[in-house]
């Protein structure tokens, strides 16, 4: 199949590392579909991208805490386009901060964060294969984080954070052994500490951030599923 109509979905795709992924793939021959909360921003910064890859990138309105939204964008885009190829989940938030403890929990927070980094993902995932499946082609990115890691983690700051990516990661496993030999990839990057919004005191860039999502939106059929990269590499769970 070739790359120059496949279709890709990017969640949280207005800014950072996001965006930054939606330039990345259109500059492949995707054509993007880039999706926000707020559908203004979405179109905003798809003519942006579309600027410089024309006809390659499109904005569409998507909450993935919202059950109804997520239904209409991902249909919308069938409609549209016949096809999703790839899904990169995105977007997330981290609301917990260092000073969040597991023993005095917010719940409040814990459950809004749960929501949309885990459960967010997990519809849209629900969303996308069974297209992919009938096209026998699909490629599901999941961006997760190194303080998902239960080999690395030792500090007990963020436990929303950590616990949502960490959930994430087991859902990128069980979906990747249910779909085994469908033709759907299913891997988590993390993207390192970059320097976003949500970080602006990182060094590292968006540009490197983005690099191993895209690379796994972009696997060949021998490539790996059910595993968490970071540059490139698998990472210890």
């Amino acid at each position: 199949m070739s790359t120059a109509r496949r279709v890709a979905v990017v969640t949280g795709g207005n800014r950072g590392i996001g965006l930054e992924i939606c330039r990345q793939l259109a500059g492949l021959d995707y054509h993007v579909v880039l999706t926000a909360r707020d559908a203004d921003r979405a179109d905003e910064q798809a003519r942006s991208l579309d600027a410089s890859c024309p006809g390659e990138v499109s904005g569409l309105g998507l909450d993935v805490v919202d059950g109804p939204s997520v239904d209409a964008a991902f249909r919308h885009v069938r409609k549209q386009h016949g096809r999703i190829d790839v899904l990169v989940n995105n977007a997330g938030i981290a609301v917990d901060g260092p000073e969040h403890r597991p023993s005095s929990p917010d719940f409040t927070r814990i459950r809004r964060t749960l929501e949309t980094n885990l459960l967010g993902a997990w519809r849209c995932c629900a969303e996308v294969v069974p297209s992919m499946r009938a096209r026998g082609y699909g490629r599901i990115v999941n961006l997760s984080s190194t303080m998902a890691s239960l080999e690395l983690t030792r500090s007990p700051s963020s436990p929303a954070y950590r616990i949502s990516k960490t959930g994430l990661n087991m859902l990128t496993r069980t979906l990747a052994v249910e779909l085994d030999g469908t033709g759907i990839l299913v891997n988590a990057a993390s993207p390192g500490y970059t320097r976003t919004d949500m970080s602006p005191d990182a060094e590292r860039p968006v540009e490197a951030g983005a690099d191993t999502p895209v690379w796994l939106a972009t696997l060949p059929g021998t490539g790996p599923t059910g595993q968490v990269f970071l540059d490139r590499r698998a990472l210890t769970w």
